[in-house]
């Protein structure tokens, strides 16, 4: 079976095209949402991969889910105020309990942990400063942001062109939250918890990667599926 896309195609388009591509992504650090605008011969070569290895993963990945997007939604053909709803529901919501749920075990650890793995203390550092900046970006969001872009569906050119402005910003506030995980991600080892880490201590680190790959999602949907309706 062809795959419908190949190593000139920008990452971000492979990722709508087959949402499945999104965790042989992450697991090579390539990043699809904020810097999904490039092609992915580029962005392996950025990160010293190999580029036909890759094609072969993406190649086998595809045969297995007989190019389909089983257990994925593909959301580039939905309407935008079921999408914005999708987005809303599914990961503002998750990612309010997720931070508020694993608030107190990074706390926990740091405190313990933190004398002897110092990396948790700047894990420490890192998480608060993603959580303070994505509930007041998902905030504002919800609150300015996703209403004016559903009365853009009906409205002129000139107030689609002050919409610019606000997606640009955001698109920012994306891309920061981006080095924020992938600094957590180095400095973890990639999530990899040390041999003497308790039980607190791992999971701790999987909800992060875990948070990681639920964060990659959401960007990927706004920056490169909803965003560009308006700013095309």
């Amino acid at each position: 079976m062809k795959m419908p896309f190949n190593q000139n195609s920008l990452v971000k388009d492979i990722v709508n095209l087959f949402p499945q591509s999104s965790d042989l992504f992450k697991k090579n650090r390539l990043d699809f949402c904020c810097g999904g605008n490039r092609p992915l011969a580029e962005a392996a070569a950025e990160q010293n991969l190999n580029v036909p290895t890759i094609m072969a993963e993406l190649e086998e990945l595809y045969k297995k889910h007989n190019g389909t997007a089983d257990n994925m939604e593909v959301w580039t053909e939905t309407d935008s105020d079921i999408l914005i709803d999708h987005i809303k529901n599914k990961y503002h919501r998750e990612l309010e309990e997720e931070l508020t749920l694993l608030s107190p075990y990074v706390t926990k650890v740091s405190k313990v942990h933190g004398d002897r793995h110092e990396e948790l203390l700047k894990v420490y550092e890192l998480f608060y400063e993603f959580k303070k900046e994505l509930l007041e970006h998902t905030a504002k969001e919800e609150a300015t942001v996703f209403p004016m872009l559903l009365q853009l569906d009906s409205a002129d050119t000139d107030k689609r062109n002050e919409m610019i402005s606000e997606i640009t910003e955001l698109e920012k506030e994306h891309d920061h939250a981006g080095s924020i995980l992938k600094e957590l991600r180095e400095i973890t080892s990639d999530f990899t918890p040390p041999i003497d880490a308790c039980g607190t201590y791992r999971l701790v680190y999987k909800r992060l990667e875990a948070l990681e790959a639920h964060t990659f999602m959401h960007v990927h949907l706004e920056n490169n599926i909803l965003f560009p309706r308006y700013i095309a």
